[in-house]
């Protein structure tokens, strides 16, 4: 039988609160499904990246991945206000410790607290997934005595491994938790149906759910992925670290994260454009770990995956709330009357 012949592209996205992100080099389009069970769709033109930058290995890697995260933290955002709109909830009082923050910080100083809250949460939960395993690490060996009487090199090597065991579990463990909770199974299956839709373009299929669900729903270049390299090229790094203080170690393992980073980025980036051994031998961990990330959609789930892909690859008017129709589309006005106009390309 012949074997199918794919067409990378640079297109990927990510899931969102009853939504679906999709980024192509030019565009970026989010589809949201409403509760009436419409689908809003929003189109807007990406900032080219620095072209010197583009091309530095590593440092494009470090880059991207943080815009990444804020096109990311955006999109779920908007996803989260489209999806709730219509549902109409009571705003709770303040409490008492509410009232005393707002009375002295004002709204502008409760802001600033928020970010400020935000990034020590980012800085204790980098310390602990790379701080906590060398501590582990190094309380466990200080009670083997035979470690004592290896070589420094192998020393390094057990420690360095230890270590990159322990980030793993504590990974998993992570993923299989909030698997468990409802809310993020669907955003993992619209995860899958995103995966789903890309393979079906790729591919050169029709853009039909029907099609997509053919298809599956662990792809190389997904952030999934991306997290797992990272921990593996966390893991080769650590092994050149040859200091034995322990919060040194840490410290600098810390300040390594994003050459890690921008390393994994290289490696993920390559595994999504070419498919040979190397590449599934380099993918096949991270394609592993989206059987916990990634969930069977549904096929009002890949409509929405299907919209956001279109969003991209076809024209539509940029930085407007558009509601999708069968063949046409309307655009999405304050209070919900809109003027339909016709598309000139099925959506």
């Amino acid at each position: 039988m012949k074997k199918e012949k794919t067409c990378y592209t640079a297109i990927g996205g990510s899931a969102l609160i009853e939504g679906v992100m999709m980024r192509s080099p030019e565009k970026t389009a989010i589809a949201v499904r409403r509760e009436r069970g419409d689908i809003v769709l929003k189109v807007s033109k990406n900032k080219q990246p620095n072209k010197i930058i583009a091309k530095i290995p590593i440092i494009r890697g470090l880059v991207n991945f943080v815009a990444s995260m804020k096109l990311s933290y955006s999109s779920m955002m908007y996803a989260a206000d489209v999806a709730m709109e219509e549902i109409e909830e009571e705003t709770p009082p303040e409490t008492k410790m509410e009232k005393f923050l707002s009375k002295v910080f004002g709204k502008t100083g409760l802001a600033v607290l928020g970010v400020l809250a935000m990034v020590i949460g980012a800085v204790m939960g980098i310390g602990l997934f790379l701080g906590l395993p060398t501590l582990i690490v190094s309380f466990v060996t200080g009670m083997v005595p035979a470690y004592a009487q290896l070589s420094d090199g192998w020393q390094q090597l057990i420690t360095s491994l230890g270590e990159g065991v322990i980030k793993m579990v504590v990974f998993l463990c992570y993923l299989l938790l909030i698997s468990q909770m409802k809310d993020i199974k669907r955003v993992f299956q619209y995860h899958g149906a995103e995966h789903k839709s890309i393979f079906c373009h790729e591919k050169g299929q029709e853009l039909t759910p029907e099609n997509a669900a053919k298809f599956k729903r662990f792809h190389p270049r997904c952030g999934t992925s991306f997290l797992f390299l990272t921990l593996l090229v966390s893991i080769v790094i650590s092994t050149l670290i040859t200091t034995g203080n322990v919060w040194l170690r840490a410290g600098l393992r810390i300040c390594l994260l994003p050459v890690m980073m921008g390393l994994a980025y290289e490696c993920i980036r390559l595994a999504g454009k070419y498919d040979n051994v190397l590449t599934r031998i380099l993918s096949a961990p991270g394609m592993w770990f989206q059987r916990l990330t990634t969930k069977e959609p549904d096929k009002s789930q890949l409509e929405i995956a299907i919209a956001a892909l279109n969003g991209v690859l076809k024209e539509y008017p940029l930085d407007q709330d558009l509601i999708l129709t069968e063949e046409s589309y309307k655009l999405k006005e304050k209070n919900d009357e809109s003027t339909t106009q016709t598309d000139s390309q099925e959506c």
